[in-house]
């Protein structure tokens, strides 16, 4: 059995390129909702959604008979100080600066740790029963979908190589094997 791992559609936040993260409930854009309606999305039998709008209006879209599950923990991570601005924006801040020169291992000031964030997502991913027992999508964030193939995928690679546009995503089997997907 395999599990869609798919990143919500585009928001205003995703265009201008900012830091959208747990404390921002955005909706989708314009261009995200005409994307989603414009791909092709496998079917599956059950819809799992990270709480934050941006991910319920892509499941309504993708799959509108299904009712989705909440799962809390599946929320992008919190980027603390850094929510809603570009990185244009934080140039010469040098918290910002360290964060990068860190390769994103350091702490999202006053937001969350990428360790804690993993661990957070992973366990929600682990805590949904039956999972693996039929055709299931999960909608959630890019953050969220990179820390959950971090953990899962085979053969292990780095965080960051599991970065995905919105509205694409991957289909993850249980013995960790996967594939990316282009809707």
């Amino acid at each position: 059995m395999s599990v869609l791992l798919i990143r919500h559609g585009q928001t205003a936040g995703n265009l201008a390129h900012r830091y959208i993260g747990g404390r921002t409930d955005e909706p989708l854009c314009e261009e995200g909702i005409e994307a989603l309606k414009n791909g092709h999305y496998p079917p599956v039998r059950r819809v799992l959604v990270s709480p934050m709008l941006r991910c319920r209006q892509t499941a309504a879209i993708l799959y509108p008979e299904i009712v989705p599950e909440v799962v809390p923990d599946l929320r992008e991570c919190d980027f603390g100080r850094f929510e809603g601005k570009s990185c244009a924006e934080l140039n010469g801040d040098p918290a910002y600066q360290a964060w990068i020169d860190s390769g994103g291992a350091l702490p999202f000031p006053e937001g969350e740790a990428r360790e804690d964030f993993i661990a957070r997502c992973v366990r929600a991913f682990e805590g949904v029963s039956d999972l693996w027992r039929e055709d299931t999508a999960l909608i959630a964030h890019g953050g969220t979908l990179m820390a959950i193939m971090q953990a899962y995928a085979l053969p292990r690679r780095d965080y960051f190589d599991y970065q995905v546009k919105n509205g694409q995503g991957f289909r993850l089997y249980s013995d960790g094997s996967w594939e990316n997907l282009y809707f």
